[in-house]
């Protein structure tokens, strides 16, 4: 038994370990989307630049749009066949967005990075591949090391933008999108080698209770403060960050200014993921999750604060370890949800809706940005940290209510 264990263990650390690299190759296109997506699209557009971060929207829609259909294919084929096709959807993408700016086609563009969103909704597969294959008490860590991948697309996709931004002068952006291509062609090499769930010779699927139908799942607390904290971080993160780069750029700084800051708030969101597990095995997910949020704040604060460029940057730092201790947080909180016999819907449901949202903000970064100024996007995180924070005391006040009330059941 012991060493079935270990073995378990083994296997487990192997594929974290393999996606963690695929994730910092295949997932060095969302930085790439985001940092170029929004300057790109303000360069395709005419004079109304209202619909700039409309690309970056594309992307946030097709990692929507592609959580279901992604989860059910490697239902049907598994994990390595499943993360290989999604490698290939996002260099698919960027042959498309590079395509289009050739042709200075703007909806052609957000179409292409749309696609790249639909290949991003399989990496985002990655940290629940790794969590549901692995022993109880490495599941927090599996999660952080597949995200602490993140460190390093957050220094390999700004760099390829500085790199090869220019390769095609004088038509701006192009070069960055054809470098996606390599990058997701090269993800596929690597997920080549994955071995994981059904992927694993002579694994067997798992036994356990039935599944329960999602009504049942959805309308647990936990499952529902979980999401909600998810969501939360999430939009929060991707409508402050949507919006920063355009507004540097509009207060005199350049576009690799711009790609700098985006670059170290890449880095700021996954390089705690090398401690977030262990700071969730000492302190606890509820706390975890409470502290991010908090950080979210500290980040709309130091943005109100002015407009330095030190201002900007520190504010993104502070968005990213936020977004990483509220989102592997609420990710490990909802693991515990559901069943292994029910990981599939309840994964793709979760990602579905919770990059719908995203989605929706990125739109809406836009719009606020141009109507109402910088300034807005950072006053929005308030109310929406406050809410998170009041399900979660909820939460963790039932929690203990219960607690006391079960010695006299």
């Amino acid at each position: 038994m012991k060493a079935d264990a270990t073995a378990e263990a083994a296997v487990a650390k192997r594929a974290a370990l393999t996606l963690a690299v695929a994730q910092a190759i295949v997932g060095s296109a969302a930085p790439i989307a985001i940092s170029v997506g929004g300057l790109a699209g303000h360069y395709l557009l005419a004079a109304d630049k209202s619909l700039a971060t409309a690309p970056v929207t594309g992307f946030n829609v097709g990692v929507a749009l592609g959580a279901l259909p992604a989860a059910m294919l490697m239902r049907a084929v598994g994990r390595r066949a499943g993360f290989m096709s999604g490698a290939l959807v996002t260099a698919l993408g960027g042959t498309i967005a590079a395509a289009a700016i050739f042709m200075a086609n703007f909806w052609l563009f957000a179409a292409g990075l749309l696609i790249v969103g639909v290949g991003g909704s399989f990496v985002q597969q990655y940290r629940f591949a790794a969590a549901d294959n692995a022993p109880l008490h490495f599941r927090p860590k599996a999660i952080s090391w597949v995200l602490g991948g993140g460190v390093f697309a957050a220094i390999i996709g700004p760099q390829a933008v500085v790199w090869t931004r220019d390769l095609f002068a004088p038509v701006m952006f192009a070069g960055a999108f054809v470098s996606m291509v390599a990058l997701g062609l090269l993800g596929m090499i690597v997920l080549s080698t994955l071995k994981i769930g059904r992927d694993v010779p002579g694994a067997t699927v798992p036994t356990g209770q039935p599944p329960r139908p999602l009504s049942e799942i959805l309308v647990q607390p936990r499952f529902l403060v979980a999401f909600a904290c998810a969501v939360g971080s999430y939009a929060l993160m991707s409508f402050v960050m949507t919006g920063a780069p355009l507004a540097m750029v509009d207060c005199g700084f350049t576009t690799d200014e711009a790609a700098i800051g985006i670059s170290f708030h890449v880095m700021a969101m996954f390089a705690p993921s090398f401690v977030t597990g262990r700071l969730i095995a000492r302190f606890g997910k509820e706390r975890i999750i409470a502290a991010g949020l908090l950080l979210l704040v500290a980040c709309a604060a130091v943005a109100l604060s002015g407009i330095a460029l030190w201002q900007f940057w520190f504010a993104l730092v502070l968005l990213g370890i936020g977004w990483n201790f509220g989102f592997i947080g609420s990710t490990a909180m909802l693991t515990d949800a559901y069943r292994p016999s029910e990981k599939n819907k309840v994964q793709g449901l979760h990602d579905f809706l919770l990059f719908s949202t995203v989605a929706f903000a990125s739109l809406m970064s836009g719009f606020t940005l141009n109507a109402f100024g910088w300034n807005m996007l950072n006053w929005v995180v308030f109310p929406v940290v406050a809410f998170c924070l009041l399900l979660l005391g909820l939460l963790v006040l039932g929690s203990r209510n219960r607690e006391v009330a079960q010695p006299g059941e």
